[in-house]
């Protein structure tokens, strides 16, 4: 992984380098902000699995981290987020104008990096990344009509980080599989690995929000319950409560006129009478045994897995 980062990282200042600079200085600050670089990582190890070079791999994983960050840009547009990874997001900093544009050529950019593979099977892996991109713009999709819907099921909401955020972790790890020139069957499989550890993923997400530090993890407290996020926590809670927790729920969901700190405190104290937290981490734990079913199948040397399973047990507690 540290040999993708030196790479980003020069990539990056080229792109700084690049004119107009309005455009693509946003670019570069939005692409250097951080993160773990999740998903070129796992499409780097899925190729190092089937012993391929991580040098074939490269304009795919650039193509990838750069596509996710896109969506993060646009994303903290619409939620109206002052901060990412503990530092003003790229529309606070530059403008939403700036923001929506630089963003639009962040996605453009991906498919260029793309288009630099030297594969047979090019064809194959743009239909794959347009596939996965047009699943995430639809999860966005989806998430912004939640917010006007007064009924949003838990089946819906799963449907829907699925779309927006399991889909590029899997999708990393079948295109670096299938750049190592993978069997399908095992491609799918690790296909079907990357949608369950995503899921999990997005739930220890949503459940950050609400219990993680705010120093640690990089975000306010509370976002999601001051924004009446439907995630799975409130969705759970709606289920559960009754009488006059069902009551006090509606009363803040309903009240526009809030103190923030006051609101955070009243829902996570009906979180906990309704059980949600624990539902989430069970949740979790679901994805966490089903995405380990789908890595036994594969076959693949049992040191090779090990790595994965790795992963997935991070996902569980990751903090950042």
């Amino acid at each position: 992984m540290n040999y993708f980062e030196t790479v980003f990282q020069e990539e990056i200042r080229k792109i700084s380098l690049t004119v107009p600079h309005k455009l693509y200085e946003p670019v570069a600050y939005s692409l250097s902000m951080g993160g773990k670089r999740l998903r070129p990582a796992l499409m780097l190890h899925a190729t190092s699995i089937f012993d391929g070079s991580p040098e074939r791999v490269l304009p795919a994983a650039m193509a990838m981290e750069i596509f996710h960050n896109f969506t993060l840009l646009h994303d903290d547009i619409m939620d109206q987020a002052d901060l990412r990874r503990g530092m003003p997001t790229v529309h606070m900093k530059y403008s939403s104008n700036a923001a929506i544009l630089s963003g639009d050529a962040m996605s453009i950019l991906a498919f260029k990096y793309l288009a630099t593979l030297k594969s047979d099977k090019l064809q194959q892996l743009f239909a794959l990344f347009s596939s996965t991109a047009i699943e995430v713009c639809e999860g966005q999709q989806l998430d912004m009509d939640f917010e006007t819907r007064q009924m949003v099921t838990v089946a819906e909401y799963l449907e829907m980080i699925r779309l927006k955020t399991a889909v590029l972790i899997a999708e990393s790890l079948r295109m670096g599989a299938l750049l190592a020139d993978a069997g399908q069957s095992d491609s799918d499989l690790l296909y079907e690995y990357g949608i369950n550890v995503g899921l999990a993923f997005q739930l220890q997400d949503d459940w950050l929000d609400v219990y993680g530090d705010p120093d640690i993890f990089g975000k306010k407290q509370g976002g999601d319950i001051c924004a009446n996020k439907k995630t799975y926590l409130l969705l759970k809670a709606a289920e559960a409560a009754t009488g006059s927790t069902h009551i006090e729920l509606n009363h803040w969901l309903a009240k526009s006129d809030f103190d923030p700190k006051q609101k955070i405190a009243v829902v996570i104290d009906i979180y906990e009478k309704t059980g949600v937290s624990e539902a989430t981490r069970n949740l979790m734990k679901n994805y966490h045994d089903r995405a380990l079913m789908a890595l036994d199948k594969m076959t693949i040397p049992s040191e090779s897995k090990q790595s994965l399973i790795d992963f997935a047990g991070e996902a569980m507690v990751r903090v950042k």
